[in-house]
């Protein structure tokens, strides 16, 4: 992939994102603790501190501020998850459960305002999110894959049925915060949207793991 399109009349060489999208922000999780480690037999590892936040900052190149890939060097490219909302509801009605978005362990729940959005397309795209006090620019990576452990704390099936719609792995490239509501979202690329997000048909997926860190 080559590097985004620049201003150059910019001083900090802000990416031209000239495709914008009303969202609404609907969770914010940040975590101190990997609470899915090991075998989800066993269950998760006991909360602490608060997860749940009505905002939360970002340090470019670091991550997000007490959530537990913070300055993790192995995650510096993929210490922020993002996940869409719609997909979630997508999988909510094929299961037939109603599903706890935290239980995803994703950090940013962003719903579509004027259609369903297709978060897992930001894929290798750069974006930003701004929910009213600047934009947070960041660099969509790799997919954040689904793994066992959904079948057992989101509802039995979810694994399978999140393949494809587990939202991106993504790397900060600026401080700055987020809230919870309306938001804005600005891509570098035009973002398919579908009410069903499903998985392409014949796409095959590999059993699940029994051992997860999360």
């Amino acid at each position: 992939m080559t590097d985004p399109v620049t201003d150059a009349d910019q001083p900090d060489a802000t990416p031209i994102l000239p495709f914008v999208y009303r969202v609404r922000v609907e969770m914010l999780l940040a975590s101190p603790t990997h609470r899915y480690e090991g075998r989800p037999a066993d269950g998760p590892a006991p909360r602490a501190g608060i997860e749940l936040h009505d905002t939360i900052r970002f340090r470019a190149g670091l991550g997000i501020v007490g959530d537990r890939y913070h300055n993790a060097p192995a995650h510096r490219r993929a210490s922020v998850t993002v996940i869409g909302a719609d997909a979630l509801d997508a999988v909510a009605g094929e299961l037939g459960h109603t599903l706890d978005p935290a239980a995803t362990r994703r950090n940013i729940l962003l719903r579509g305002v004027d259609r369903p959005l297709d978060v897992d397309a930001l894929r290798g795209v750069t974006f930003s999110i701004d929910s009213g006090t600047g934009p947070v620019l960041l660099q969509g990576n790799r997919p954040a894959n689904p793994c066992a452990w959904m079948d057992r704390e989101l509802a039995p099936g979810a694994f399978r049925a999140m393949r494809g719609r587990g939202g991106v792995r993504c790397e900060p490239l600026s401080d700055g915060s987020l809230s919870l509501g309306d938001a804005e979202l600005r891509t570098g690329v035009e973002l398919r949207t579908d009410v069903e997000l499903p998985v392409p048909p014949g796409t095959t997926s590999a059993p699940p793991s029994d051992i997860s860190v999360d």
